[in-house]
């Protein structure tokens, strides 16, 4: 199942013109990352490492400017946006989801700078309100070291899991994961407490759980719970 897309249209390998646009975007962003955040954030992770480190700084301060609702002055970093695509070349990178596992395609035919550019003018499209919410998430993707994986997912996210219905409505999640009744939007601290205890016994080997399965549901409980008491 798709989640998130980009495409990326940018100058072949063979022109001497630096110029790019964009394509096709299917970015969800709610609630904040977002399907669409966290493929942004894991464009920007897989090919910073590209990005000469000279760089590095005027893309953070093109994340700021896109953030506040600046112009942006083209050409920047050595490429220029524009609409027209004629005569480009395309990468497109996506989020997909099969069951509770999420993984990034990544089919880069161009830079990893003008792949990071794309999606920086992706959130340029988005709202204000938008813009501000993932610009420090694109921040944190740029801190990321390591494999753009389910860990990398957990990290930008904010939470202990990768699953995929907590990350598309985290609270539904945790409703569910402690069985209280379809359709509810608020319980007491007590609730949530007694619900988790009452979970933690069923899942635990101690008292007959799986031990296989125990630690990633611990995990989620943990999880579960600190979202509704936050």
């Amino acid at each position: 199942m798709l989640l998130a897309e980009l495409e990326v249209w940018h100058s072949r390998p063979v022109t001497p013109t630096r110029r790019i646009s964009l394509g096709n975007i299917i970015l969800p962003v709610e609630p904040t990352p977002g399907f669409g955040g966290l493929l942004l954030g894991a464009v920007v992770a897989a090919h910073l490492g590209d990005v000469d480190d000279d760089l590095v700084a005027d893309v953070h301060r093109l994340l700021g400017q896109v953030a506040e609702g600046q112009r942006v002055v083209q050409p920047r970093l050595r490429h220029r946006y524009q609409v027209d695509r004629h005569g480009l070349g395309v990468s497109r990178h996506r989020m997909q989801g099969e069951g509770e596992n999420v993984h990034f395609s990544f089919d880069t035919n161009g830079s990893g700078l003008v792949q990071i550019l794309g999606a920086i003018y992706a959130i340029e499209r988005l709202d204000l309100a938008a813009r501000r919410a993932l610009v420090p998430v694109m921040h944190k993707a740029m801190r990321w070291r390591g494999p753009v994986g389910p860990s990398f997912i957990s990290h930008l996210a904010g939470t202990s899991t990768a699953s995929l219905a907590a990350m598309a409505d985290p609270r539904a999640w945790a409703f569910e994961l402690f069985g209280f009744p379809l359709g509810t939007t608020t319980v007491t601290k007590k609730e949530v407490m007694a619900r988790y205890r009452d979970q933690l016994r069923v899942v635990h080997p101690d008292h007959g759980g799986d031990e296989l399965d125990a630690g990633k549901a611990i995990i989620d409980l943990g999880e579960a719970r600190r979202i509704l008491l936050a």
